[in-house]
C-alpha cells in the first residue's frame, strides 16, 4: 500500500480534486490538505510523515513544505506537478492533467 498526499494552498479545489480522483485505486491510501494556515484542511506534521508520495501543485509549495515540515520529511520523494490555481473543484481539464501528471509515479 503506498500513501500518497496531495498539497495546494487552501485545500479548496486543486488537492482534493486530486484525493477524490486516486482515492478510488487499489493500492493506494490518499490524503490531502493545504498550505496555508487558513486552509480548509490545514496540514500537520502526522500527514507528511504518514506519505510516502508527496505531490505539491507549484513549486512555491515545495518550498513551504520544505520551511514548515522539514524536520518530518523523512527521505520521501516531493513531487511538483505544476498545476496553476486555475481550475474549479472536479474540472475535467484539472482531473485530466493530474491523470496525466501522477501516472508516471503510481
Amino acid at each position: 500500500m503506498k500513501n500518497l498526499l496531495f498539497i495546494c494552498s487552501q485545500n479548496k479545489l486543486r488537492s482534493p480534486t486530486a484525493e477524490a480522483v486516486f482515492a478510488e485505486l487499489s493500492g493506494v491510501d490518499v490524503d490531502s490538505a493545504g498550505l496555508n494556515n487558513d486552509a480548509i484542511v490545514p496540514l500537520v506534521p502526522e500527514q507528511v510523515t504518514w506519505a510516502d508520495l508527496i505531490f505539491v501543485m507549484e513549486k512555491e509549495h515545495r518550498s513551504k513544505l520544505n520551511r514548515k515540515f522539514k524536520r518530518h520529511l523523512n527521505g520521501q520523494r516531493v513531487i511538483v506537478l505544476g498545476i496553476p490555481d486555475d481550475y474549479a473543484y472536479m474540472d475535467p481539464a484539472l482531473v485530466e492533467l493530474l491523470k496525466k501528471k501522477v501516472a508516471p509515479y503510481l
